[in-house]
C-alpha cells in the first residue's frame, strides 16, 4: 500500500501513520476485515442510518472473514459509561441488539472508564468510542484488549486495539479434570499414590505424595496423553482415511473395524476437549455432557482478557514493565497484609453474648469420616486450584484411595492443632471491580486455596454456623443460619418511608469500611471469640487457620512473590465470612466511642473509607454541607442504593429496575447465541437470565413492562432474532414457562416467580419469632390473627415495601395451615388446622350454634376430662338429626390435640416439607411456575421455609 493512498483516507496536522510487517504467526493469520465507524448509526430519529445498520447486516452475511468494527458510535451500550448515570434508553438497548445481531463482541477497556468529555468545564464524560470484533476475529488473535491512549487536542481519547497478549512467565501446573474421563486414569493414580511412600506426620505425607503425583502427572501428559488437540486432528485424519477408502471401493470387515475405532478415538477427544474449555471457562451453570465447546473456548478467552494486565497505577505511579507490574503488585500487597506495629485498644469492658459450654464442646469433638465426606462432595469440582494445583475434582474422584491420610490429617489436627504451614499456600489473583480498571485499588483480590486446606476450613465453617446466630445481634444478617440480608433492606425503606410520611427529618450515614477483609487484626478476632465462650482448643484451630498462610499474586498468571501476613481474612476461605461477621459483633458495642474517638480502629485495624462513605438527609436537613466537611465524607441523596438494592425510591418506577437489566444485557454480550445449543440456551435461561433479578423480586414488586422487556430477552436469546433480525418463534412463551409434565420447558415466568418471592414475606411472617424485620412491621403496621399476619397497610405507597408484599397474604394463606401445638394461637372455628379445611366451613350450622366463636384450640380443650377431652359450648342443646353432626365433627377432632409445643404453620399441598408452588399459582393465576418452596424442620419446634428455584440438572 502507497503512502498516497494511506494519505487520501485522510490528513492533518496530529495525524500520522505507520505499517508495520506481519511477524511470527501473526503473518500465517489469513485475512481479516476492518471496518470504520463514524456517527449515531443507532439513533431512531435520524434519518437514512437505518439503511447503515442494514448495510453492516448484509457486509456480515457476505464475508466469512473474520471482522473488526470500530469507530466513534456517539451512543453509549450501559448505563455506568457516562458519569451521569441516568435511565437506559431506547437508543442504548437498540445498541446492544444490533451488538447482538452482529455477532459482534465489545472488547474490555483499559487505561480508563470513558473515551470522552464536553460541556462546560468538560463536566460530562462517556464512552463514545469502542472496537467491537466477532468471535473468529477473537480466535486469531489472543490477548486482545482496547486500551484508552492520552489525547494531545481532541475532546476524544484515541483507542488502540492490541493483540498479541502479553510476554508470560511459566504457569504452575494444573490438574485437568478432563483426565478423569479417560479410560484407566484413576487406577494408574491409584497405583502411583500407594507406591508413593513418605515418612511424617499425616499432613506432611499428604503434601509430599501430593508433590511427587504433581510430577508423575506433568510426565504422564506430555508422554502418554499428548498433545489434545494433535490428537483430536490426528484422529479426524484417521476417519477421513477411512471414508476416502470406502469411496474407492468396499471395506473390508477389518477396515470397517479400523474406521469405528478412529470415529470411537475422536469422539472421545472432541469430549476431553469440551471437559478442557467447561474448566477453563468457569461456566458452572451447565453439567457434564452438553456439547457446547466453542462457547467454553470462548468464555475462557473473555475470562483471560478481561483479568489481563500489563499495566497498573499503585499509588499514583505508573508501572508498565512486566516484572515491575509483577513485583509491584506483590509488594503492594505483603505491606498491605503487614500488621503496623502501634498500640491496640482492649475489648474487655465489652459485654458480648456468648455460647454455652455445651455448643463450645460439640463444636471441638474428633472430626467423622461422614462431616469430611459430605463437606468434600458439596465444594465445586470446577473451581481454580491453589498453588498444590489439584482441583476439589480431584479429591472428589480420589477419596476412596486418598481418604485414610486425610482422615489421619484431621485427627492430626484435632489433636495437635496443627498442620504442615505448606498446605496454607496461597495464589491471591485480581477481579477487576469495573469495566477500564487500571488503579490497583480497582481490583478485587480473592484467594485460591490449597485444595487440602480448603476441606479442612469447609469443615470448621460448617461447625461455626450452626452456633452464630446465638452471639451474632439481630441487627445483623449476611451469613447466619435463619437470617436474610434482604431484611435490612427491608427495615431501611421502612424506616425511611415513616420519615417522609411524617414529614420528619433524618440522616442516614452510610459508612464504607477500607479493606476490611485484609485490614482485620488477628488478635482483636481472638479475644471477640474468647469473650463469646469459644473454647481454647477451638481459638487454637482459627489461628493455626489464618496465621500460617503464605502468598503469592498471580499477574497473568504467573505467581510472583512468596510472603506472609500478619493481619487480614482471606476472601475465598471458607472460614472468612463468619470470622467476619463475628468480628464486626464488637462494632454494634463501639459504634458510639468510634464516632467519637476513632475507637473501633484501635481495636480491630478496620478504618472508615471515608471517600466511599457517605451521609443522606431526609428531608431539609440543615448545615448537612458543614456535617459532611467535619466528617470528610461526601453528602447523598435519595433515591440510593444500600446492599444492592434501592433505598428511598419510588418501587413502582421502571427505572428502578434498570440495574437489573443492564446486568442481563452485559451477560448476554458475552454470550453468542450461534455457539451455544438450544438446550445449553435453554439451560442459561433457567440458571442464569431467569435467576439474575432474584434479589430485586425477593423484596420489590417488578413492574409490568419490566417483566416484559426481560421475558422478550429471553425469548430473542431462545430463538434468535432482535430489533434488526427477526425470527419466529415456534412456540408461545406461556406454554413454553409450563411445568415439563405439562409438556412445557419449566421455565419460570417472571411475574409468577416475583409473586411467590413476596409470598415468602407472608410465610416469615407468620414463622419468625423475634426478628428484627418483623418487630418493625408490626411496630409500623400491627398484627391480626393471633399474631400470625400483619395488618393490611392503608395510605399512599411512598417508598415502603410492605404494602405490596401484603397484597400476596391472600393466596399465601389460602394454602398454608396450622401445626397444633398449645392451640393459644389458633382458632378453633376459622383457621384451618384440622385436615384442610376450615371447620367453619366443613360444619356450617354447628358453628352458627357455638357459644364462642373466637374460642382458640386451648379453650376448647379441657384437661379435667381424665387425659383430656373437646369441650364443645354451643348456645342451646341439640336436637336428634343434629347429634350425627356432631359425631362427624368429634370424629375429625378424634387425631388431634393439645402438646406442650409452639404452635406453627404449614404449608397445604404436597404434603408438609416441599410443596410445590408453582401448582398453586397456575391454578390460580392460569399459568405455570416452576418454584419449590422448602420447609425444613431446624433444631426447635418450629419450622423455618427456605424459598428457591428448581434448576434441573439438564433438558
Amino acid at each position: 500500500m502507497s503512502e498516497g493512498v494511506v494519505r487520501s483516507l485522510g490528513s492533518g496536522r496530529f495525524l500520522d501513520w505507520r505499517a508495520l510487517d506481519a511477524d511470527g504467526a501473526a503473518g500465517e493469520c489469513g485475512g481479516w476485515d476492518c471496518l470504520g465507524v463514524y456517527g449515531s448509526l443507532w439513533s431512531f430519529h435520524q434519518r437514512g442510518k437505518r439503511g447503515t445498520v442494514e448495510e453492516l447486516g448484509a457486509v456480515r452475511g457476505i464475508w466469512d472473514e473474520p471482522w473488526c468494527l470500530g469507530g466513534d458510535f456517539n451512543s453509549t451500550l450501559y448505563q455506568g459509561e457516562r458519569n451521569r448515570q441516568g435511565r437506559i434508553t431506547s437508543n442504548m438497548r437498540r445498541f446492544a441488539h444490533i451488538i447482538d445481531d452482529l455477532g459482534l463482541v465489545d472488547l474490555p477497556l483499559q487505561g480508563g472508564e470513558f473515551t470522552w468529555s464536553g460541556g462546560l468545564n468538560n463536566q460530562s464524560w462517556a464512552r463514545l468510542d469502542r472496537f467491537l470484533v466477532s468471535p473468529r476475529w477473537l480466535d486469531k488473535f489472543s490477548g486482545v484488549i482496547q486500551r484508552r491512549l492520552p489525547r494531545p487536542v481532541s475532546d476524544h481519547f484515541p483507542i488502540l486495539l492490541e493483540g498479541g497478549g502479553l510476554r508470560r512467565g511459566p504457569s504452575p501446573f494444573r490438574f485437568e479434570n478432563m483426565w478423569l474421563k479417560v479410560e484407566g486414569f484413576l487406577d494408574l493414580v491409584r497405583g502411583w499414590w500407594r507406591e508413593i511412600e513418605v515418612r511424617g506426620t499425616a499432613s506432611y505425607r499428604l503434601a509430599a505424595k501430593t508433590k511427587e503425583l504433581k510430577q508423575k502427572l506433568k510426565v504422564w501428559n506430555r508422554e502418554v496423553f499428548g498433545n489434545l488437540e494433535d490428537n483430536k486432528r490426528a484422529a479426524l485424519q484417521q476417519v477421513d482415511h477411512w471414508d476416502g477408502v470406502e469411496c474407492e471401493r468396499s471395506s473390508s470387515l477389518e477396515e470397517t473395524e479400523l474406521k469405528k475405532e478412529a470415529k470411537e478415538s475422536y469422539k472421545k477427544w472432541v469430549m476431553l476437549e469440551e471437559s478442557h474449555w467447561r474448566q477453563l471457562s468457569r461456566e458452572v451453570w451447565l453439567k457434564e455432557g452438553d456439547k457446547n465447546t466453542g462457547f467454553f473456548h470462548r468464555m475462557a478467552n473473555a475470562h483471560r482478557n478481561n483479568n489481563m494486565l500489563d499495566r497498573v497505577k499503585i499509588d499514583g505511579v505508573w508501572l508498565e514493565e512486566n516484572q515491575e507490574v509483577r513485583e509491584g503488585i506483590a509488594n503492594a500487597f505483603h505491606q498491605r497484609l503487614s500488621e503496623e506495629v502501634g498500640w491496640k485498644a482492649d475489648i474487655e469492658g465489652i459485654q458480648l453474648d456468648r455460647i454455652s459450654h455445651q455448643e463450645a464442646e460439640s463444636l471441638e469433638i474428633p472430626f467423622s469420616e461422614n462431616e469430611i465426606h459430605s463437606a468434600l462432595m458439596d465444594m465445586s469440582g470446577d473451581k481454580a486450584p491453589g498453588p498444590d494445583g489439584f482441583t476439589m475434582a480431584f479429591w472428589q474422584s480420589s477419596w476412596d484411595f486418598v481418604k485414610e491420610e486425610i482422615l489421619e490429617m484431621f485427627k492430626e489436627f484435632h489433636e495437635q492443632g496443627s498442620f504442615l504451614k505448606s498446605l496454607n499456600n496461597t495464589f491471591l489473583v485480581l477481579i477487576p471491580k469495573k469495566g477500564g480498571a487500571d488503579d490497583l485499588g480497582d481490583f478485587r483480590p480473592i484467594s485460591l486455596l490449597g485444595g487440602l486446606y480448603k476441606l479442612m476450613a469447609k469443615v470448621l465453617a460448617n461447625r461455626l454456623k450452626r452456633v452464630l446466630n446465638k452471639v451474632v445481634a439481630p441487627t445483623q444478617n449476611a451469613f447466619v443460619m435463619g437470617r436474610q440480608i434482604l431484611d435490612a433492606s427491608l427495615i431501611a425503606n421502612e424506616v425511611i418511608d415513616s420519615w417522609q410520611k411524617r414529614k420528619e427529618k433524618g440522616l442516614i450515614c452510610k459508612l464504607d469500611i477500607e479493606k476490611a477483609y485484609d485490614s482485620i487484626n488477628w488478635n482483636f478476632l481472638l479475644k471477640t471469640l474468647h469473650k463469646m465462650g469459644f473454647g481454647p482448643r477451638w481459638l487454637g484451630w482459627m489461628w493455626s487457620c489464618i496465621s500460617t498462610a503464605k502468598f503469592s499474586v498471580l499477574v497473568n498468571g504467573v505467581p510472583t512473590g512468596f510472603f506472609p501476613s500478619s493481619k487480614g481474612l482471606r476472601q475465598g476461605d471458607p472460614l472468612s465470612p463468619y470470622l467476619f461477621v463475628l468480628g464486626m459483633e464488637v462494632l454494634d458495642a463501639l459504634i458510639r466511642r468510634a464516632v467519637v474517638g476513632g475507637y473501633l480502629s484501635a481495636a480491630s485495624g478496620l478504618r472508615i473509607n471515608l471517600d466511599k462513605s457517605e451521609i443522606i438527609p431526609v428531608g431539609v436537613v440543615e448545615e448537612i454541607e458543614e456535617m459532611a466537611v467535619e466528617l470528610g465524607c461526601r453528602v447523598g441523596s435519595l433515591p440510593s442504593q444500600y446492599l444492592g438494592l434501592p433505598l428511598g425510591a419510588p418501587h413502582k418506577a421502571s427505572s428502578v429496575w434498570d440495574g437489573v437489566e443492564e446486568k442481563v444485557r452485559r451477560r448476554l454480550s458475552r454470550w453468542k447465541r450461534q455457539y451455544i445449543s438450544k438446550g445449553g440456551r435453554i439451560t442459561l435461561i433457567r440458571s442464569v437470565l431467569a435467576s439474575m433479578p432474584i434479589y430485586h423480586m425477593s423484596l420489590f414488586r417488578m413492574p409490568k413492562s419490566v417483566a416484559k422487556r426481560l421475558d422478550k430477552v429471553q425469548r430473542d436469546f431462545l430463538w434468535g432474532g432482535g430489533s434488526e433480525e427477526k425470527k419466529a418463534h415456534l412456540i408461545k412463551w406461556e406454554a413454553i414457562c409450563e411445568d415439563k409434565s405439562k409438556g412445557g420447558l419449566g421455565l419460570r415466568k417472571l411475574v409468577f416467580l416475583n409473586k411467590a418471592l413476596l409470598g415468602k414475606w407472608v410465610w416469615r411472617f407468620a414463622i419468625d419469632r423475634d426478628d428484627l424485620w418483623k418487630q418493625v412491621i408490626v411496630a409500623k403496621y400491627g398484627q391480626e390473627g393471633l399474631g400470625w399476619r400483619a395488618k393490611k397497610a392503608y395510605g399512599t405507597i411512598g417508598v415502603g415495601v410492605w404494602k405490596e408484599i401484603w397484597k400476596e397474604s391472600d393466596w399465601c394463606w389460602d394454602n398454608m395451615g396450622f401445626i397444633v401445638g398449645k392451640g393459644n394461637k389458633i382458632n378453633f372455628w376459622t383457621d384451618v388446622w384440622c385436615e384442610d379445611t376450615r371447620l367453619a366451613q366443613s360444619f356450617p350450622h354447628l358453628y352458627a350454634m357455638a357459644s364462642h366463636r373466637n374460642a382458640t384450640v386451648e379453650e376448647m380443650w379441657d384437661q379435667n376430662f381424665g387425659q383430656g377431652g373437646w369441650n364443645l359450648r354451643f348456645l342451646r342443646d341439640f336436637n336428634d338429626w343434629e347429634m350425627e353432626m356432631i359425631g362427624n365433627l368429634l370424629h375429625v377432632l378424634r387425631d388431634f390435640k393439645p402438646s406442650m409445643e409452639e404452635d406453627s404453620v404449614r404449608w397445604k399441598e404436597e404434603g408438609m416439607f416441599q410443596p410445590r408452588l408453582h401448582s398453586t399459582l397456575g391454578r390460580l393465576l392460569g399459568g405455570g411456575c416452576s418454584l419449590l418452596i422448602d420447609f425444613s424442620k431446624e433444631d426447635g419446634s418450629f419450622l423455618t421455609a427456605v424459598f428457591y428455584v428448581v434448576v434441573k440438572k439438564k433438558l
